[in-house]
């Protein structure tokens, strides 16, 4: 689990902020920083659909409605430390801003592929933590 913490800030995936993250987690909340990384998960797959939705209009692109989507899915990366993330939408925040279609299409595929490597990696991370935890004999509620 260390290795693995230690590879993702390493490789600039994740920064500091995910420490401060996990340094609320305690005996009285034990699955804290997997509740808060889920509720961002389901959160930013909503952003990402409304994003590639705006960016497929033909007619009229509305870069103003992608900059608040880009907004809130930058604070929500920020806020769980998902550095890599937040760094693609700063860029892609600038794309908006120069009303640049083809900017904006990269770098939602670089977006895309951010957030899914930081997904499966932390997902990696969750299921190591949790084995560890079940051979110490800690018991998680069955999550869907």
């Amino acid at each position: 689990m260390n290795r693995l913490l230690s590879f993702l800030f390493h490789r600039g995936v994740l920064d500091e902020q995910f420490l401060q993250l996990q340094q609320l987690q305690d005996e009285t909340s034990p699955n804290f920083v997997s509740e808060v990384v889920n509720i961002y998960f389901h959160e930013s797959e909503k952003l990402l659909r409304n994003l590639r939705a705006l960016l497929m209009e033909r007619e009229l692109m509305d870069y103003k409605k992608m900059g608040i989507d880009l907004n809130q899915l930058m604070g929500s990366s920020s806020s769980i430390g998902a550095k890599r993330v937040t760094n693609v939408c700063v860029a892609f925040r600038v794309a908006t801003e120069q009303n640049n279609r083809v900017g904006c299409f990269r770098a939602l595929e670089m977006l895309e592929h951010e957030y899914c490597y930081l997904k499966n990696k932390l997902h990696e991370l969750f299921q190591i933590e949790q084995q560890r935890d079940l051979a110490a004999g800690v018991r998680y509620p069955v999550q869907n």
